[in-house]
This record gives structure tokens, C-alpha cells and sequence, in this order.
């Protein structure tokens, strides 16, 4: 199961499919244009169902094989969203939508799988039914969640389902996967900080909110050095800090702090959820304010089941003979991790070669990856549904 000559012969079709996506970015789950080229180009190659609005703006592509005596049905997902970024790659096909871009290869993963379905509906080599998934919203929208909301399990019957990333600094046609956690939950929370606000030249008359959001965002670090098992990995990570004052001689009356938390084990994350309101709440009363804690969990641990992950590397190896299979995991999020929550699965990385790093404004996605993906969307559906 090499790279398959189809897709030699069919990328320069499936490179124009992403050029146009890389023209015509849109964000979170306004993918209205990307979705409706989807979802006619998945009606062309004669998939026996379209389903649209999957998920809000989701499409689903459902494709039987020659038989389904196993009555086994395989999902594979790309994702369609792009990136609040201005472009700076200086492409000929560069966003034509003023600060929007795809910076993270969405448009390639969205025309990689559509080049597998094609190859799938014109070969239908397998025992079972394929359902192609194109999500929208992976970019902080969740909508990996919201097509799992709108019961698309079930409808389609999935019973395992895989997914890649294209990932700069590993070399084209390389792949990268673990089995257990493969990157991390993202949580979110916001911390106000209400004091005494007053003259700068009388801090006495004050509660400095300044100076007890700062001793916040130093005892937040205890979570990690202290807190948590230095084998399990963490992050506490305070990114905003913003007054009600602009004025160099007043101390605010309120300080807004926003972060993240990045964990790989769920009973990590429910301890820093835990810590991140204690320590808060309880430093600022110690200091005379009062703290308020707004804390979203976001995006679950990406979980590879090691069963799954193992057929995935299969077909991986097969492709091009370059597999990691225990590659580090990442501090990143991903929300194919809802998907992963309902059904056993495995999530891989595919080497994007020596570009720039994702969601940087000179990241472009490297056309001459695209066999191997396709190669490895469509191996996945014939080596788990061999025909009969």
C-alpha cells in the first residue's frame, strides 16, 4: 500500500482544490463557502449520501464499498477553518479575505480527504461504508463537539474514526503518532480582581489591585513547580493583564487577567481547576481584594487508543515507510478530541517538511504532501474494511 498512482495523477486537482480553499479562508463555523464546494464536490464524485449543516456548517460524505457483509463503518476527518492572521506568505493563491489566512494546513487536510473520497467512489475497494467528516471550527470554536452534539455517531454508524495534522519540521511523506495522550486539553479562565482605586501618590487609601493581580500570576506558577507531579506535564499560563485605567498616577479600582491551562491527564486538569480559584480567591483576600474566577474547560486530552494507533502507524509505514511511533506529545489542543471521546480512534501527524511553524503568518501547507495524506485517508478505509 504505497503512495497510490491515483493520487500522483490527481494532484494537480486536488493542489487547485487548495488554492482555491487557501484564497477563500473563513473562520470558526462561517465555512458557508468551503462547506458548499465540499459538499458539491463529494456529490460529483458520487457519494451514495450528502449530508450538510452537520454540526452547524459541518459536512458529512457517506461512501459504501462494493459489499457490506462486515457491516463495519470507518470515519475520517478533516477540518475546514482558517486563522484570524494576516498572510505573509507571498503565495500567488495568497487569502484574498483581508486578515484571514490558513495558517494551520486546514485547506490541505480539507483537500486531502477530498482527493481519498474521490479515489474511494471510484474504486469502492472495501467491505463496508467510509464517512468522510469536514468539520468546522477546530480553531477555538469546537466543532469537533458540536457534530458529536448533533448525534453524528450514530446517525452514520461510525465505529472508529481517524484524523491528521500536517506538522512543519517533520520531513514530507514522514509520519508521527503515540498511542495515550497525543496533545493536550486547553482550558481558559479569567480572573477579576476588584481592590480600592485611588491616587498613585496615596497608596495607602488603596487596594492595589496592580500589585495583588500580580502576586496572583506568581502563585499560579505554584501549580506547576509545586502542585503537580514534576512527571505529569502542565502549563498555567497568564497571556492577558488589563485595567480599568490608562492614566500613569491611578491605581485601578479593577485588573482582568486571562490564561490558559494545558494538561495531558484529566485529574490534572480537575486539580488546576481547583488551585487556579483557590489560589486566586484566597491571595487577593489575603491582600484586602476580592478575586472573581471564570474558568471554561475547553478542549479535552487527545487520547489515541493503542489498538487504533497501531493500524494507523500500519498504514502509515505502508505508505511511505516512515513512521515514528512514539513521538513526544504536545502541549497543544485539538478538537478531534471529542471525537476520540466517543469512539476508539487514533490521531497522526504528517510532515509538512522544513516551513514555517503553524499559525505564524509565512506558514503555507507543502502541495507535494498531499499524495501521502490521500494515500493514508484512503489506506485507512482498505485496510480496516478489506474487501471481501
Amino acid at each position: 500500500m504505497p503512495v497510490k498512482n491515483r493520487f500522483a495523477e490527481m494532484l494537480p486537482e486536488i493542489t487547485a482544490w487548495r488554492h482555491d480553499f487557501h484564497e477563500n479562508p473563513e473562520l470558526l463555523f462561517e465555512v458557508h463557502r468551503t462547506a458548499a464546494k465540499v459538499a458539491d464536490l463529494l456529490r460529483e464524485f458520487g457519494c451514495d449520501e450528502v449530508v450538510t449543516g452537520i454540526g452547524r456548517t459541518g459536512v458529512v460524505g457517506v461512501i459504501h464499498g462494493k459489499t457490506d457483509t462486515a457491516g463495519r463503518v470507518i470515519g475520517l476527518r478533516a477540518d475546514m477553518d482558517a486563522l484570524p492572521i494576516i498572510e505573509q506568505t507571498g503565495a500567488a493563491y495568497a487569502s484574498k479575505t483581508p486578515g484571514v489566512m490558513h495558517a494551520c494546513g486546514h485547506d490541505g487536510h480539507t483537500s486531502m480527504l477530498l482527493g481519498a473520497a474521490k479515489y474511494l467512489c471510484e474504486t469502492r475497494n472495501f467491505d463496508g461504508r467510509a464517512v468522510v467528516i469536514f468539520q468546522p471550527a477546530e480553531e477555538g470554536g469546537g466543532g469537533g463537539r458540536e457534530m458529536c452534539a448533533d448525534g453524528m455517531m450514530d446517525r452514520f454508524g461510525i465505529q472508529e474514526v481517524y484524523g491528521m495534522h500536517n506538522m512543519p519540521g517533520i520531513p514530507i511523506g514522514h509520519f508521527a503518532i503515540r498511542p495515550g495522550a497525543m496533545m493536550a486539553s486547553a482550558d481558559q479562565f479569567e480572573i477579576t480582581v476588584t481592590g480600592k482605586g485611588g491616587h498613585a501618590a496615596k497608596p495607602h487609601d488603596c487596594i492595589d489591585t496592580t500589585l495583588v493581580a500580580s502576586h496572583i500570576i506568581i502563585a499560579l506558577q505554584t501549580i506547576a513547580s509545586r502542585g503537580v507531579d514534576p512527571m505529569k506535564q502542565v502549563v498555567v499560563s497568564v497571556c492577558t493583564f488589563t485595567t480599568d485605567s490608562t492614566a500613569h498616577n491611578v491605581i485601578p479600582q479593577v485588573v482582568k487577567l486571562k490564561g490558559t491551562v494545558r494538561t495531558m491527564d484529566p485529574g490534572v486538569q480537575d486539580y488546576v481547576e481547583r488551585r487556579v480559584t483557590e489560589i486566586a480567591t484566597g491571595t487577593a483576600l489575603a491582600l484586602g481584594a476580592v478575586a472573581d474566577v471564570n474558568y471554561q474547560r475547553g478542549y479535552p486530552v487527545t487520547v489515541n487508543a493503542a489498538e487504533n494507533t497501531r493500524y494507523a502507524a500500519e498504514v502509515a509505514k505502508a505508505v511511505s515507510g516512515n513512521v515514528d511511533t512514539d513521538t513526544a506529545p504536545l502541549m497543544g489542543a485539538e478538537d478531534f478530541s471529542f471525537m476520540l471521546n466517543e469512539r476508539p480512534g487514533a490521531y497522526i501527524f504528517m510532515g509538512n517538511g522544513d516551513t514555517a511553524m503553524v499559525h505564524h503568518p509565512a506558514y503555507n501547507f507543502d502541495d507535494s504532501a498531499i499524495p501521502f495524506g490521500s494515500s493514508w485517508y484512503a489506506g485507512m478505509v482498505e485496510a480496516r474494511m478489506p474487501a471481501a
